[in-house]
């Protein structure tokens, strides 16, 4: 306590009443892997979402969509992936269901926006129900706990 924070936080400082880490600093790369993918899990639900972001961010090439249509799928694809990878963590596995706005969006853009014919309509459609439908499920859980964060686990 009273220590100087941001000197401390670039130099660094003793804890008081703290021990040596005699801990091996050295571990395996297995080692680290299954430490950094602790409290991530990417459930097929999850997967399905991301390869539907990606397929949106290539409407433009896939189905000719043009002008604002093509813009909306690019910026929603984008964002459909960002927030799946986001969800793979357990205690923001809740995040997955900001995927249904987006979803409900992709239906009812194809009827507010311009520059999509009938194909780019349809799938646009079925991919906003599709991506519904994969951001309700709840999913399993690992067998990590998270103290107080548990209850936000879905």
């Amino acid at each position: 306590m009273g220590k100087p924070l941001i000197r401390t936080f670039f130099q660094g400082d003793a804890i008081e009443a703290g021990e040596e880490d005699t801990s091996d600093a050295m571990a395996s790369p297995g080692t680290l892997w299954a430490d950094a993918r602790k409290g991530l899990m990417l459930p097929w639900t999850l997967a399905a979402s991301i390869a539907i972001g990606v397929f949106l961010m290539l409407t433009r090439v896939l189905l000719g969509n043009e002008g604002v249509m093509a813009n909306s799928d690019h910026v929603v694809g984008a964002l459909v992936i960002t927030v799946a990878i986001i969800a793979t963590a357990e205690v923001a596995r809740v995040l997955r269901l900001v995927n249904v706005a987006f979803g409900a969006w992709l239906v009812a853009a194809p009827f507010l926006l311009t520059g999509v014919g009938h194909l780019g309509a349809v799938v646009s459609v079925v991919a906003g129900i599709a991506l519904v439908g994969l951001s309700l499920p709840l999913g399993k859980r690992s067998a990590e706990h998270y103290a107080s964060w548990d209850k936000y686990v879905m």
